[in-house]
């Protein structure tokens, strides 16, 4: 495999507190590499220093050879970066802000105009491109973000979470142009805690918690750690967890209590669903689902935690510049 990112034991620290800690990992050209983990795991960190917005305090990582720490400038070169915080500015259009992206990287006027309307093209934002930003939607923001991140040509392209507060329509619409961008060579780290996204995008995952990458691998591969399947039972009651627990460790099954749910793991959900009816009659029952094995089964096996994929069809961008009105 020809490595286009090398990331070696990086670790970094906020006055005693360890935001990633030693993450080491390798991505080869023209892959797409996720880091999936909750909000807090160290994904943003790990993406601000590969894309040398942060120092490591330990640590180092190789972009297209070049290192983070004693080459920046040089790594600033080949990578993109489309990160989760507005970077556009509201008041000027979709062309003026990818034009203005295009020049900082030193391209001259007439290349500039010319990878401009390139890049805004293929996003799907060319019939928009004179509109203020201020009047794009969420998914178009996103768009017009990844489009400044491309402008230069670079070869390595980072997307710290990408689809964050869009609606599921334009979410699997940006997935689309993510997926065309890998078809066409990109190599591409992304991070999201949206385990659905990290499966259907990534050749391969790594599982992020708190700080420590707990696991890599292909989603089929990682899928295959996990062995039968997860009965999720949630009580109308929140106070009878416990004894719903109780009664099913008293027939000997593996349970625990997760996230407001109990995890039963049996080998076969659907033989396995009158038996455990039966030892949590005496409680009332908002639901029970049987899951098969999954990314999110994966994670809650390695770090015993839920991986919360938050709330649908939050518009993020709208709320932000909501509240930088308020603040003006």
């Amino acid at each position: 495999m020809s490595v286009a990112v090398d990331v070696r034991s990086l670790v970094k620290e906020f006055n005693g507190f360890r935001a990633v800690d030693g993450v080491s990992f390798k991505i080869g050209r023209g892959e797409l590499f996720s880091l999936l983990g909750p909000n807090g795991a160290g994904k943003t960190t790990t993406i601000k220093m590969l894309s040398t917005l942060l120092r490591p305090t330990r640590g180092d990582a190789l972009i297209e050879g070049f290192s983070v720490v004693k080459e920046p400038g040089r790594v600033r070169r080949v990578i993109g970066l489309a990160p989760q915080d507005l970077t556009a500015d509201d008041e000027m259009t979709g062309w003026d802000n990818v034009y203005i992206q295009a020049r900082l990287y030193g391209l001259n006027r007439s290349d500039a105009r010319r990878r401009t309307r390139e890049v805004l093209q293929w996003i799907g934002l060319w019939d928009a491109a004179h509109r203020k930003v201020a009047t794009y939607s969420g998914g178009m923001r996103r768009r017009l973000e990844i489009a400044m991140s491309l402008v230069h040509e670079p070869t390595v392209l980072f997307l710290d979470e990408p689809t964050l507060g869009l609606d599921v329509q334009s979410r699997r619409g940006l997935w689309r142009h993510i997926t065309r961008l890998k078809g066409e060579g990109m190599t591409i780290l992304l991070t999201t805690h949206y385990m659905e996204e990290a499966e259907a995008l990534s050749d391969r995952v790594a599982i992020m918690h708190r700080g420590r990458i707990v696991a890599i691998g292909t989603p089929d591969e990682l899928k295959s750690r996990v062995t039968g399947d997860s009965i999720y039972i949630e009580p109308v009651d929140p106070e009878d967890l416990q004894g719903i627990l109780e009664s099913l460790e008293s027939l000997g099954l593996d349970a625990s209590i997760i996230s407001g749910r109990v995890v039963v793991r049996v080998e076969r959900g659907d033989s396995a669903i009158p038996i455990v009816a039966r030892a949590i009659g005496g409680f009332r029952v908002k639901s029970m689902n049987i899951v098969r094995p999954t990314l999110e089964e994966v994670f809650i096996r390695l770090t015993g935690e839920a991986l919360s994929e938050g709330e649908e069809g939050i518009d993020t961008f709208k709320f932000r510049r909501m509240l930088r009105s308020v603040r003006r």
